[in-house]
C-alpha cells in the first residue's frame, strides 16, 4: 500500500470514530511537559540533576550560566551523570557554533528553557482535532500536513 493510500485509510479509519478525541485508544507514553520559558531553581544538588535530565529531554534550545557568569546558549545532546555534580557534565551545541561543547554540572549556576520547543502541539491528538475541525467546516479532500520545522 503506498503512503498516500495509508493516509487515506487511516483518514477513513477515523471517519467512523467522530470528533470525539477521547475515543481514541491512546498509549501511555513519555508526557513532555511545558518547559519553554521556564527557569529552575537550583538549590542543591538533587534539583541541579533533575533540571539538567529534564534539559536533556527538551526539544529546544536552553540558556545555562556558568558560576563565573558566562553564559552558553545552545541544544543539549548528551549528559554524562556520575557521583557528584563534579563528575557529571552536560554535553551542547551552542547556538551559534559548531563546535560541542561538555560543561560539568558543579560549573552552572543557573539553567533557563529559552528556545522554542520544536515538537509542541506536534501530537497524533492535535492531528485528529485539526482534522475534524476541517471536516466540521465542510472542507472536502482534507489533507492535514506537518508544519514546517523553520
Amino acid at each position: 500500500m503506498s503512503g498516500s493510500a495509508n493516509g487515506r485509510q487511516a483518514v477513513e479509519n477515523l471517519e467512523h470514530m467522530g470528533p470525539d478525541v477521547e475515543s481514541l485508544e491512546v498509549v501511555p507514553g513519555f508526557v513532555h511537559e511545558k518547559l519553554e520559558g521556564w527557569i529552575p531553581e537550583l538549590a542543591g544538588e538533587e534539583e541541579v540533576r533533575q533540571a539538567l535530565e529534564k534539559a536533556f529531554d527538551y526539544r529546544g534550545d536552553v540558556t545555562l550560566t556558568r558560576k563565573d557568569g558566562s553564559r552558553v546558549e545552545g541544544y543539549i545532546f548528551d549528559r554524562r551523570t556520575g557521583k557528584t555534580l563534579g563528575d557529571s557534565v552536560v554535553r551542547l551545541y551552542p547556538k551559534d557554533s559548531g563546535e560541542k561543547l561538555s560543561i560539568p554540572y558543579s560549573d552552572i549556576a543557573a539553567l533557563a528553557f529559552t528556545g522554542r520547543d520544536t515538537a509542541a502541539g506536534r501530537s497524533w491528538e492535535a492531528w485528529v482535532k485539526k482534522y475534524w475541525e476541517k471536516k466540521a467546516a465542510g472542507e472536502k479532500d482534507i489533507q492535514i500536513k506537518p508544519e514546517a520545522l523553520e
